[in-house]
């Protein structure tokens, strides 16, 4: 009981605190807290983060030493295919005893040829030699010193060939002895056996090498191998090293490594280096990256003295910023909950000296756009009030004008009847039944049936006006019918159909009423003709029109003028916004000479 007496004192004091201090103990709290515990994992975790990221690295390495060996591999073994062309000269290699001295000639000059046009192919090919089966040596070569034949065939890389089962191979280093100059240093040799058209032994094609002609390494691979001490090593299938990087950085002359096994060069998985490993596509050289740990991970004692150092700092800088950022943030708030406070007594005046771009700016700039509204809304819903009473009053006119004239039409009626004019009798019959459904409705519940009758008398009536010139076509479903719907609506658009569609009476105005029910349950109604349509200048004018319909809630001159001309489609439209809401509305579709199409949206209204 007494640890949560204490906790909920603790509670208690915390939020009594001022804002201003709640922030700058949070910020002290946040900041701080976790760079003390980086401070104490900061010397492992980044040991391990940067031999991770050092083992990416060599890998990186190798990966773009294999590139490098398979793009060499692939040019050497194009260079080596192409003295395959002469497949006749291949196949006389070794007959020199059953030849005639003229033909030993062209041969020993066709062969020199051959080989001349190897040793061009590639500018670091210093030797090349073609070896027929009889042992009989043949040789280019672009530097002054030639090769002993009697040398070469006597050399135990020479002799390690003959086991081989390769068709090309690369030896491992050996030494120059079986020049003439007999000269210092290591070259690899490069070869191909070489079989004539019937598959028989013809001979090899031996080219040497400088061994750094194996590995052509930019500035930037030769500075980052130094700089880490990398050690690089390629050895052939049979184990014998090809190439050593410390002999070619000069370190350790290429003499040390001839004849030596890649298994004699370290142990893989020591402690105290990083290797990776990998091979060309077709297995003919081996890579061996060796990174020593010791470069690698010799800066993470800097970095512990240096982080010591930088938190120390941090803390110090954390503190002075936290009672800057504690006032300047907690300052726009005192002024905002000052200017809340004049809003809950009514006076609604805007925060002055809107400077920072945060998220207390955006919040002060809110709350200004919101005030601003909140006093264009108490303006907008007086004039949106008045626009209202003035539709219901234009509305109530066209109600009220009829009533006056009805008793008059009855009197004229029965007047027709007296003198036998029945068809003056019957439009009178008409218009009044018109008269009678619009004055019948006052305080009453207006169904789609009423404005469906309302609408259908006056195309009777337009119809022994104009001969019978018009047709309709009703289609709505039953259940429909006894939907609400507010009055004038159908027979103002079927008015404007037969004052600005019907062309002659040589063509009948057909006009359809459909309905239908959208997804979300509300009522479709279509109205149509056939008539002549409008032109698109007009129909963009009527459009942009209905488009304004709802917003110019302050032009009520507007509302005057449409009352003098009668219900048009932006009064209806109006009318249809305001008792339903701006989702929705009258849309119109036409085409000059194709007809018209009004479409009205509404919602379902059963009482």
């Amino acid at each position: 009981m007494e640890r949560n007496h204490r906790i909920k004192r603790s509670g208690s004091w915390i939020g009594n605190l001022r804002f201003q201090n709640k922030l700058l103990i949070s910020y002290l709290l946040a900041c701080i807290v976790p760079l003390l515990i980086v401070s104490v994992f900061i010397f492992r975790y980044s040991a391990a983060t940067l031999e991770d990221s050092s083992e990416e690295f060599a890998s990186l390495y190798t990966s773009q030493i294999k590139s490098s060996l398979n793009e060499f591999i692939k040019e050497y073994d194009k260079v080596t295919k192409s003295v395959l062309v002469d497949n006749q000269l291949i196949y006389n290699l070794g007959e020199e005893r059953n030849m005639p001295m003229d033909e030993v000639v062209n041969q020993r000059v066709a062969v020199q040829q051959l080989l001349m046009r190897v040793a061009m192919l590639k500018s670091e090919i210093g030797t090349v030699m073609l070896i027929s089966r009889d042992h009989h040596v043949y040789q280019y070569t672009t530097t002054t010193s030639r090769v002993n034949e009697k040398r070469v065939l006597s050399q135990a890389w020479y002799q390690g060939i003959q086991s081989l089962n390769e068709t090309f191979f690369i030896t491992g280093l050996h030494d120059r002895s079986y020049y003439e100059d007999q000269g210092a240093g290591a070259v690899v040799t490069l070869g191909r056996v070489l079989y004539n058209s019937n598959g028989a032994y013809a001979g090899l094609l031996l080219i040497d090498l400088d061994p750094f002609a194996l590995l052509q390494l930019d500035h930037e691979f030769i500075t980052t191998r130094d700089k880490y001490g990398i050690n690089v090593v390629i050895y052939n299938r049979q184990g014998e090293i090809v190439y050593h990087s410390d002999a070619a950085s000069g370190q350790i002359p290429w003499e040390e490594w001839i004849g030596l096994k890649s298994e004699l060069i370290g142990e893989s998985g020591s402690k105290d280096q990083i290797r990776l490993s990998g091979s060309t596509a077709g297995g003919e050289l081996n890579i061996q990256t060796d990174i020593p740990r010791s470069k690698l991970l010799q800066k993470i004692n800097q970095i512990k003295g240096m982080s010591t150092i930088v938190i120390l700092v941090s803390c110090l800088i954390v503190v002075l910023i936290s009672f800057w950022l504690s006032h300047r943030i907690t300052r726009p708030i005192i002024r905002l909950r000052r200017s809340m406070k004049q809003a809950e007594m009514g006076n609604y005046h805007p925060i002055e000296k809107e400077h920072t771009n945060d998220e207390i700016g955006g919040l002060v700039h809110s709350y200004n756009k919101m005030i601003r509204t909140i006093k264009a809304l108490i303006e907008d819903v007086y004039m949106a009030e008045i626009k209202q009473r003035q539709a219901k009053l234009t509305a109530l006119q066209n109600q009220i004008n009829p009533h006056m004239l009805y008793n008059t039409l009855e009197s004229i009626r029965m007047k027709a009847l007296v003198n036998d004019d029945e068809e003056t009798a019957g439009m009178i019959k008409i218009l009044a039944r018109m008269f009678r459904l619009t004055l019948g409705k006052e305080g009453k519940r207006h169904s789609v049936k009423n404005e469906l009758d309302y609408t259908i008398n006056y195309l009777q009536l337009q119809n022994m006006r104009f001969d019978h010139t018009f047709e309709w076509v009703i289609d709505i479903p039953d259940e429909m019918l006894e939907c609400s719907i507010i009055p004038l609506i159908f027979q103002p658009i079927v008015e404007n159909s037969i004052n600005h569609g019907f062309i002659d009476y040589s063509r009948k105005l057909t006009i359809t009423i459909t309905g239908s029910w959208t997804k979300d349950g509300d009522l479709l109604f279509r109205i149509s003709d056939n008539g002549s349509g409008i032109t698109s200048d007009k129909w963009m004018e009527i459009q942009q029109s209905l488009k304004e319909a709802g917003t110019n809630k302050s032009k009520l001159e507007q509302e005057e003028e449409s009352a003098e001309k009668g219900l048009g489609l932006q009064n209806i439209s109006e009318r249809i916004k305001l008792n339903y809401g701006d989702a929705y509305e009258l849309t119109m579709m036409s085409e000059s000479m194709h007809g018209t199409t009004v479409e009205i949206l509404i919602p379902k209204h059963n009482s």
